[in-house]
């Protein structure tokens, strides 16, 4: 029988190398049960052997009491702030620079996400982490080890023998996005306070006193660069730190590329900030390096910043301005949002002035005032929106914000409706905004899908009493649309025959067009693949509605109610009159993918995601939003992240943009 203290041993190490496969590998190699037995009788025999614990073992990564205040740590080699660029110009002028003082080209360079953490310091001596430290100002920073050790994907040891006698390791530490949105999520439940960014909340959570709420904070870690170092270990090149690193069981960016000359690390920068949405965590720009130390040993540092390294800079997704006012819009359900008129701001790569304040919840939950001071978050092409006050900056007088008791379009009374949190004006279709926003939603691209009428000339459409529903755009005759501003003749012409060749749709895209609340693209396929023809969904009973999958109890009753409006009904019937039409249902049997669940990760380059996942719906597939063992096939676009990696631990097919098209070609036919 084996003695406890070499069963220990035998356990740990077994359990340190299947935790760096799980958090740092993604790539698990037993199932977590039998993961669970191990862990569990490591526990055991330490409960029974308390003199065999030790520090650096996998049980222990929240043991330490809570502190009162945290120690001072000084840096045995600076941690240095770099020089940040904005465009490729001062990129190419920073390479003339360090080519000037090298005497000759840079050999390679290094390109890595910058991660929009927070920096810290990670000693080891003899492989087992004994500190763990923050930034600082570069010199001093403060002792976080208790918190740094909950982090699941950092070692409390390395996982080889020949590491370095000691070592301190850089990195950052983050909060990934499906954590932190998870989080909120969760603190809304409970009534706890939020965070603001991923960035803050990371922050937040390593300067708690104690480190048991730390444990319960989603962070992981990437590291990306060495501090001091024993002799022993004298790499060439920062690429080559990288690799040690990867071997240690430490957790690499794996979107890092050595690159050959500054066009690769331009065309680097670009293809980053492209695939920047999917990458499951934040960053804020680019760092470039040199890779070669001999070169970066001859380019020195100056004031306390090295010349051999760069940071581009993305455009700022976060900034401060000053809401000068607040107005509500009502929307195509009636529903009241309250919109935040700004003083114009530079955010995420363009000038705002609005940023949607979704509902008077968020509102009271945020205490925004008129006049306040306020962080504005915007992130590739999402709608900009406040997300905290900077209380610190508030104006005396600054103005409480209530919600208006009648429609500001109409002048209908408002109504609040039991368990939601919005208020809507009742009046539908009688309300010139609602109007306005059904017949914008009708003639949209996965709607109907009539091109060139925009928002303006509904706009003047509505206001000049042209068309009051969907179906009167099918009576509007050339000469009314002729008359109205910026059109002629011949845009007037354009424009009628887009109207009379949206005559021709799906079924699919007609009960998406109709705008029935929470009724979707997915929903609209359901509902046609279980219905087969309008009247039969018109006609469909609550029951019948709660059969389908994808439409629960709430959805049904926006279906039920919808069709028996009578106003509805009438607008249907005048539609149909009008010659919008579409095919009798298809039989299914020549659509390849039914019964398939397909999802869609990472930027496509030919086609947009909405066009892919139509095509795939048209052949017949589910596309679903995340990789489950369910999945039959993902396909990865550019900077595709952590859905292509958990297909590839699945063991999921996965396709390129090129085989997609390929698949398409295949299996689509006229």
């Amino acid at each position: 029988m084996m003695k406890p203290k070499e069963e220990i041993k035998q356990l740990r190490e077994k359990v340190r190398f299947h935790l760096h496969r799980y958090h740092v590998l993604d790539d698990p190699e037993i199932p977590d049960i039998e993961f669970d037995v191990l862990f569990d009788r490591l526990v055991e025999l330490e409960k029974t052997h308390p003199d065999l614990v030790v520090a650096d073992s996998p049980t222990q990564r929240v043991g330490a009491e809570p502190l009162t205040q945290f120690d001072e740590v000084v840096h045995s080699a600076p941690m240095l702030s770099l020089d940040k660029c904005v465009s490729e110009a001062e990129i190419r002028a920073w390479q003339v620079r360090c080519e000037r003082i090298v005497g000759g080209e840079i050999p390679h360079y290094v390109c890595e996400p910058k991660i929009d953490g927070v920096a810290v310091s990670l000693l080891y001596e003899d492989g087992v982490l004994i500190r763990a430290a923050t930034r600082g100002n570069g010199e001093i920073g403060e002792d976080i080890t208790n918190n740094v050790r909950t982090i699941d994907q950092v070692p409390l040891r390395l996982l080889h023998e020949d590491v370095p006698r000691s070592i301190e390791i850089r990195g950052e530490i983050y909060m990934p996005l499906v954590g932190f949105h998870e989080y909120n999520a969760l603190a809304m439940k409970t009534g706890e306070k939020r965070v603001v960014n991923p960035r803050n909340g990371a922050a937040g959570s390593l300067r708690q006193l104690d480190p048991r709420v730390t444990a319960g904070r989603p962070l992981a870690i990437f590291c990306y660069a060495m501090g001091s170092c024993s002799e022993e270990f004298r790499p060439r090149r920062h690429s080559d730190v990288l690799e040690a690193f990867r071997n240690w069981g430490c957790c690499v960016n794996d979107r890092i590329e050595v690159v050959e000359d500054i066009g690769a690390c331009i065309e680097y920068v670009q293809r980053l900030a492209q695939g920047r949405a999917s990458l499951g965590y934040e960053i804020d720009g680019v760092v470039i390096k040199a890779n070669d130390f001999g070169v970066q040993q001859r380019l020195g540092s100056v004031t306390r910043r090295p010349r051999w390294a760069m940071a581009f800079k993305y455009p700022a997704e976060e900034v401060t301005t000053v809401i000068t006012d607040v107005e509500f819009q009502v929307g195509r359900t009636g529903a009241i949002t309250p919109v935040a008129k700004l003083e114009p701001v530079f955010v995420g790569g363009v000038t705002v002035s609005n940023a949607t304040l979704h509902n008077m919840d968020e509102v009271t939950r945020l205490g925004i005032r008129r006049g306040d001071t306020v962080i504005v978050h915007r992130a590739g092409d999402v709608i900009p929106q406040v997300i905290s006050v900077v209380e610190s900056r508030r104006t005396p007088g600054a103005g409480r914000i209530s919600i208006p008791r009648i429609c500001p379009a109409c002048g209908t009374v408002l109504e609040k409706i039991a368990d939601e949190v919005v208020v809507r004006c009742p009046a539908g279709m009688n309300c010139v905004a609602q109007r306005k926003e059904a017949i914008q939603h009708f003639a949209s691209r996965s709607g109907i899908d009539i091109e060139g009428l925009g928002e303006k000339l509904i706009d003047q459409l509505v206001n000049q009493n042209l068309v009051k529903n969907p179906a009167d755009l099918y009576g509007i005759q050339g000469e009314e649309l002729a008359a109205l501003d910026r059109m002629g003749e011949k845009s007037a012409e354009n424009l009628l025959q887009s109207i009379r060749e949206s005559r021709e749709t799906t079924l699919v895209r007609f009960i998406y067009a109709l705008g029935i609340r929470e009724v979707g693209e997915a929903t609209a396929i359901a509902l046609t693949e279980r219905f087969g023809d309008l009247e039969a969904l018109m006609e469909a009973s609550l029951d019948e509605l709660h059969e389908i999958e994808d439409v629960g109890p709430i959805v049904a009753a926006n279906i039920k109610n919808f069709f028996d409006d009578r106003d509805n009904r009438v607008i249907v019937s005048a539609l149909v009159e009008a010659g919008v039409h579409w095919p009798v249902a298809a039989e299914q049997v020549n659509r390849p993918c039914v019964g398939e669940t397909w999802v869609l990760t990472g930027t496509l380059q030919v086609m947009s995601r909405a066009e892919a996942r139509t095509r795939l719906r048209n052949l017949g597939a589910k596309v679903a939003g995340s990789v489950s063992s369910k999945t039959t096939r993902v396909v990865a676009g550019l900077g595709a992240g952590a859905k292509l990696a958990r297909a590839e631990v699945l063991e999921i097919p996965v396709l390129n943009e090129a085989d997609f098209l390929v698949f398409l070609s295949n299996h689509e036919h006229d």
